[in-house]
């Protein structure tokens, strides 16, 4: 489904499916706390439909598979108008990725969400390699995601926001420096985004502005890249060697649809 057909539909149930990115890792709320794209886009849609109520589901480091096993059937019973997906790419980093379940868990989120009579949208990826290049390699599996999730939008009649073309998204001024997670620069342009997709009043696509180029030297990159892997790439693949995920123990911040307080 093409996004932001110039109409626009009011939302009173907003619910967010996902990992880290959807539960705002990157994105610090000053309390402790994670704010994130979802919080800041329910803000949006509060402010242009007031009275909105929302649920943030999303937990760090959970696949497709956990997603479609732990969150759906919360989602569901909440019943919602309005429901966000982000989910593939804890999937996708994983050395034994598997195409074929994704895709399987997917299919089954989507259409469960779609036929409820709920508004569900999703979004491509941008390319990771651009901005950690030590991980290049994993760009081929991106763009093939990317075109699953195109089809599949397709089929299901979810509204895709389609971010890979969009250099912003893959410029290195809205990615943490752990460049798993958005910043907040980032957080706000995906709920941007996302506002701009469902042609909320107000609403435009400058978040598909290009950002200021960031130009460096080859030594210097070396020694960012040496830095980063030292830090956040070798501690992950640590993790993953032993089993560990970052949200193991963790819960949803947000289980319940709330009003949204600003």
């Amino acid at each position: 489904m093409e996004p932001n057909s110039g109409s626009w539909t009011s939302y009173s149930r907003y619910v967010a499916l996902g990992d880290s990115q959807t539960e705002g890792i990157g994105d610090p709320d000053g309390m402790g706390g994670h704010r994130g794209w979802a919080d800041r886009f329910a803000e949006l849609l509060d402010a242009a439909y007031p009275g909105l109520h929302y649920a943030n589901l999303a937990v760090r480091g959970r696949r497709a598979g956990q997603i479609r096993d732990e969150q759906l059937e919360s989602a569901v019973a909440l019943d919602p108008d309005l429901v966000t997906v982000m989910a593939g790419m804890n999937d996708l980093i994983r050395p034994r990725f598997d195409r074929k379940s994704l895709l399987t868990d997917l299919d089954i989120v989507f259409g469960t969400l779609i036929d409820t009579g709920a508004t569900v949208v999703t979004f491509t990826y941008p390319d990771i390699g651009g901005v950690a290049p030590l991980v290049r390699p994993l760009s081929p599996r991106i763009y093939a995601l990317n075109d699953d999730l195109r089809m599949l939008a397709e089929e299901h009649g979810v509204v895709l926001i389609d971010v890979e073309p969009v250099e912003a998204t893959a410029h290195p001024l809205v990615w943490a420096d752990d460049r798993l997670h958005l910043n907040p620069l980032g957080h706000d342009l995906v709920a941007r985004a996302v506002a701009d997709a469902l042609a909320l009043p107000g609403s435009g696509d400058t978040w598909r502005d290009p950002l200021p180029r960031t130009p460096s030297t080859y030594w210097h990159t070396l020694a960012a890249e040496s830095v980063w892997a030292t830090r956040y790439l070798l501690p992950w693949v640590g993790r993953r060697l032993r089993g560990h995920s970052a949200g193991t123990g963790l819960y949803p911040k947000r289980p319940d649809l709330l009003p949204v307080l600003l």
